[in-house]
């Protein structure tokens, strides 16, 4: 039971992290990639609601009997041995491979896809030539490693965005738009809107809406709420057998929780950074027009 708490907080973890950088999630990479965000934008605007959606979760579920447990017994667990040299290359090299997409982007035009296909094939070169004529070792090459793929939920994904672009073609998710653009006239709640419908319908689709940095924050965490409303979720239950009802019982409450308190924490910095703005505007006025203020 500890293990699926943890679990819960990882996926809550998982999708929050990935909603304040361009390739952290599907969500905010296709708003990337059609001009919607930006990236230094992004970072700034949505690190900080990213942290208050896991911090809030990892507090409300610290004070439960299940998280408030002893812990594992870690007494017989030897010291794990440090990576290799060889092992720290490649990981250096394809974590660079992930930050040089937004370069990749910027500099050349081209689709992010071809950026990690780059980085890619730059990983699997580099693992033939350390590992060239190490029989041994053929695990640890790329072909080997892409055997591994969670194919599951690959289809599972695949099955989900065949679905929506049906509705889509048949103009439903259109028409949900304009009913919601017609009777929530305020663009945060639509917003916060498409983010409890991405606890149902995966996050990836719904960004059709287009509406900048709180859409990705919102489709993105609300995923959390449901164990099949992300990725992170539907690996979770792969490879712990997690029941639905279970996380729906112990877990999302909590991510709800978070994901509230991290919009909150959205609109107070959009709003200081406003109010910010317009104090500098007046303050700018009075210096060039002392007369404006009596």
């Amino acid at each position: 039971m500890g293990s699926w708490i943890l679990g819960g907080v990882v996926v809550i973890a998982a999708n929050a992290g990935g909603t304040w950088t361009p390739i952290g999630d599907v969500t905010t990479t296709m708003l990337w990639i059609h001009g919607q965000i930006s990236t230094v934008e992004t970072m700034k605007g949505l690190f900080i609601p990213a942290v208050v959606s896991v911090a809030v979760p990892l507090a409300l579920l610290s004070l439960t009997s299940e998280a408030s447990g002893d812990g594992p017994d870690t007494s017989n667990v030897m010291a794990s041995e440090q990576m290799a040299p060889r092992g720290q290359l490649v990981l250096s090299v394809g974590i660079g491979a992930l930050i040089f997409v937004p370069v990749f982007k910027s500099l050349t035009g081209l689709p992010p896809y071809m950026g990690m296909l780059l980085g890619l094939g730059v990983l699997w070169i580099l693992t033939d030539a350390i590992h060239h004529g190490e029989s041994e070792r053929q695990r640890l090459k790329v072909p080997q490693a892409l055997s591994r793929i969670d194919t599951q939920g690959a289809v599972f994904f695949l099955g989900i965005l065949l679905s929506v672009s049906s509705l889509e073609a048949a103009g439903i998710l259109r028409e949900l738009a304009n009913y919601l653009d017609t009777h929530i006239p305020n663009i945060e709640l639509i917003a916060c809107s498409i983010g409890i419908v991405s606890a149902i319908i995966d996050n990836v689709p719904l960004v059709a809406a287009a509406m900048g940095m709180l859409v990705a924050y919102c489709a993105g965490t609300g995923g959390s709420m449901l164990v099949i409303g992300s990725s992170a979720g539907v690996a979770f239950m792969g490879m712990e057998k997690v029941d639905f009802f279970w996380y729906f019982r112990k877990v999302s409450g909590y991510a709800f929780a978070g994901y509230a308190a991290g919009i909150a924490a959205y609109l107070a910095a959009q709003n200081l950074h406003s109010s910010g703005s317009f104090s500098f505007w007046i303050l700018n006025y009075d210096i060039k027009k002392p007369t404006w203020i009596p």
